[in-house]
């Protein structure tokens, strides 16, 4: 046999498309001077002649033509009564080259062989899709789901490689169903039982920063810089942002006409709020942005400690603390301070006022939570609407706003 097809012999070569053709020869190079050295005990005088695009190889064997009697290394030299026999035009000292026959082997070699060469393609597959992966963390990519499991979903990318989502790195709410193309960022690539792990997150704050360079132009181009950002997936997110250019407004490049750029964002992290807000070096006015949407009165702020007293009027102290304290603690990480937020009392002085909360049990807590909704924390900032406006401004009937108001009221006719 003058040569071997090695696209029909090893049948895994077809799904080596990605490795390149000097280490798919190099490889192919390794593995047959190995049968070499164990048949003949040295592989110096073979030459292993490849053809990845037809999927031939070739091994030649060249030795140097010696006088009868004179051979002292059969795989370096053949005698010239041997050589002629090949072709009778030879004469000593020349080289005379022979083809290795595949067969010649033996069929166990060839199995080995076969082996060892799938071995070391699946491994290369493995590094290079590591290494695709690896220069990819940090960036969003898009994969089919393929499975869904209790504690991770399994995806699949363009080229069928698997990628893992695990249910720590997925928004509370996200739902996903088979065929379904899912979003997130590559969050870290390791080996595990020496093969690749590809770890995804869309909880991550990367994949927030990755969708706002998608939709916002500034940030891919370099005009706005995202400074700092922090989340709680599905809830809220601060991103805090700055524009290099003075002309360019960075809050609201972020946000769009009408919010256009910001609602695709939120759409994918599940009606997650955003916060964009303009970064500053002073601590003060950063605490006081970080807080959106409460509005501070006043703030003590002891910078050695990285703690700050916020002071507010009654009704912005829930928006301040948010639901289950998520706002706070977001504003916390995002300015790197502890920060306790206080009624202001000189507030409370002049104008007397209760939270809703004490009056849950005589108001129903869904009516608390719909008033809340719509900004109203506290019985003052209730009955300061008429029953009109708070009829228009909210889910409730007018039945239910007249008997709210009536608890209400009746509380400040006892003070």
């Amino acid at each position: 046999m003058a040569s071997i097809n090695l696209i029909e012999s090893f049948t895994e070569f077809k799904e080596a498309e990605n490795i390149d053709r000097p280490t798919l020869m190099k490889v192919l190079e390794d593995v047959f001077k190995t049968l070499l050295r164990k048949k003949y005990g040295s592989d110096e005088n073979f030459d292993v002649i490849v053809n990845t695009e037809k999927g031939d190889l070739e091994i030649l064997r060249r030795r140097t033509i010696v006088t009868d009697g004179e051979v002292e290394d059969e795989n370096a030299q053949i005698a010239y009564s041997e050589a002629i026999k090949i072709e009778p035009d030879y004469q000593v000292g020349e080289d005379l080259y022979e083809e290795v026959e595949i067969q010649d082997f033996g069929r166990r070699a060839i199995l080995a062989a076969k082996q060892t060469l799938s071995a070391r393609i699946g491994d290369l597959k493995k590094n290079i899709l590591v290494k695709k992966y690896a220069d990819r963390v940090g960036e969003i990519v898009t994969g089919e789901v393929y499975q869904v499991w209790k504690k991770e979903v399994l995806l699949l990318d363009d080229e069928g490689n698997e990628l893992i989502l695990p249910k720590s790195e997925q928004i509370p709410t996200d739902y996903f169903k088979k065929g379904e193309n899912v979003r997130a960022v590559v969050k870290k690539v390791e080996l595990k039982n020496n093969a690749p792990l590809i770890i995804l997150s869309r909880t991550h704050p990367s994949f927030l920063a990755k969708l706002l360079e998608i939709e916002v132009p500034e940030i891919f181009d370099g005009l706005i810089v995202i400074k700092r950002i922090v989340r709680e997936p599905g809830e809220r997110a601060k991103v805090a942002v700055e524009s290099y250019d003075d002309r360019i407004d960075p809050v609201g490049a972020c946000v769009g006409m009408k919010g256009s750029r910001i609602h695709g964002i939120v759409r994918e992290l599940r009606n997650e709020n955003i916060d964009i807000i303009n970064y500053t070096a002073n601590i003060q006015l950063l605490i006081q942005r970080a807080l959106t949407p409460a509005k501070i009165s006043r703030q003590e702020v002891d910078n050695d400690n990285k703690y700050a007293a916020v002071y507010l009027k009654p009704d912005q102290v829930s928006l301040a603390i948010g639901k289950k304290g998520v706002n706070i603690k977001l504003a916390c990480e995002l300015t790197g301070y502890e920060i306790d937020v206080f009624r202001d009392e000189e507030q409370e002085q002049t104008e007397f006022d209760v939270d809703l909360e004490e009056f849950s049990d005589e108001i129903e807590e869904w009516v608390i939570d719909e008033l809340k909704r719509i900004g109203c924390d506290t019985a003052r900032s209730v009955l300061d609407l008429t029953a009109e406006e708070l009829v228009r401004r909210s889910d409730l009937e007018e039945e239910t706003v007249n008997d709210v108001r009536r608890i209400l009221q009746e509380e400040f006719d006892k003070e």
